[in-house]
């Protein structure tokens, strides 16, 4: 599989997706006051893969969801492509807490479910395999179990801040990127302005890190601005944008029966980030999770689902273990021995 470089310059534009998780299934007023229109929306998203859908929601315990961009064009084509934006959230309505963690794109991970053992970027799972392998290959890399999950393409970014009327945020640095110029300092964006802060990368003295830090200013942002009086009476808009760009497998029932017992985490949203360290594979570029990193993020995740501590033992510490040298530093040579087979081109790295 090779992938375009002019794809890769898209990945960003869906980031605002974890919106949805989160207003459906954190802000069940919405749910309460909106019941139809929610509904007709819902059901055109609803997409279970086949899979038997979790119960925590209609239980109202913690749960997770992953949260996936991915990396094809507008008009509802989600089906293929690379999910270039990986989040992971956890909804705990005990602490009443939701927490977005971050997983950079390029970690090397196994894909799960495939037919043989392969290593390749994480970003490739849903490609490979759809929401079922991507669920299955993240959960094995971090240690929990993934309760659901919620894809949307790129064309939906601008539409969805365009429909809650735009979003403040204060950014950190001054820059272009594809034509517009964003300022250091509070703003108020529309569309098209949130989706340049959402995509760039070049400029960024984080990289990729602080695009996923930009991202979830903006999810945080929509949040603020949905929970508001004004973002009520947006809502049925911005469900109308969502139909052809989002597909999910939380079943609309469930929210309903459980949606308001999370009603509280949409107020108490915070973020972290899995931490790589910089590897050559193949000729490309690649983020190795160490297992120190993998088990700081595991137990995290396990403490917000009230799971307890465990040791992360799977492909990539296995091969940690066997990459004694390697520290991302020094040494950026890392060694698959052989699970690694694909070359990624047209500097898609």
């Amino acid at each position: 599989m090779q992938r375009s470089g002019r794809k890769k310059r898209h990945w960003a534009r869906w980031t605002i997706l974890v919106l949805i998780a989160l207003v459906l299934i954190s802000g069940g007023i919405f749910v309460y006051h909106l019941y139809k229109v929610t509904e007709t929306s819902f059901n055109k998203m609803y997409a279970p893969n086949g899979q038997t859908p979790s119960t925590a929601i209609k239980q109202g315990q913690p749960f997770s969801v992953l949260i996936l961009g991915v990396d094809t064009g507008a008009d509802g084509r989600i089906d293929k492509g690379n999910s270039d934006t990986l989040i992971v959230a956890t909804v705990n309505p005990q602490t009443r807490k939701t927490v977005l963690h971050s997983i950079p794109r390029d970690t090397l991970a196994e894909m799960s479910g495939d037919k043989k053992r392969n290593m390749q970027k994480l970003n490739a799972a849903y490609n490979l395999g759809g929401a079922k392998m991507a669920k299955a290959s993240i959960s094995k890399l971090v240690g929990i179990p993934i309760d659901y999950y919620l894809t949307m393409n790129m064309g939906g970014l601008e539409t969805m801040v365009n429909a809650v009327g735009g979003i403040t945020v204060t950014s950190d640095l001054t820059f272009t990127f594809n034509n517009i110029t964003i300022q250091k300092g509070t703003h108020h964006l529309n569309g098209k302005e949130a989706l340049t802060y959402a995509r760039m990368r070049y400029d960024d003295p984080k990289g990729d890190y602080g695009r996923q830090i930009r991202q979830q200013t903006v999810i945080r942002a929509v949040m603020k601005k949905l929970i508001s009086t004004d973002g009520l009476s947006r809502y049925q808009k911005l469900m109308t944008a969502l139909e052809p760009n989002v597909r999910t497998d939380v079943p609309f029932k469930a929210i309903v029966t459980g949606g308001l017992k999370y009603r509280h985490n949409a107020g108490n949203i915070s973020s972290q980030q899995l931490q790589g360290s910089d590897a050559w594979i193949n000729g490309s570029s690649y983020q190795i999770a160490t297992t120190a990193a993998l088990t700081k993020t595991a137990n995290a995740l396990r403490r917000e689902l009230q799971l307890p501590a465990k040791q992360i033992d799977n492909e990539e510490t296995k091969l940690n273990a066997l990459n004694p040298t390697f520290d991302g530093k020094n040494s950026q040579l890392y060694n698959t021995f052989g699970l690694d087979t694909v070359y990624y081109t047209d500097n898609t790295y």
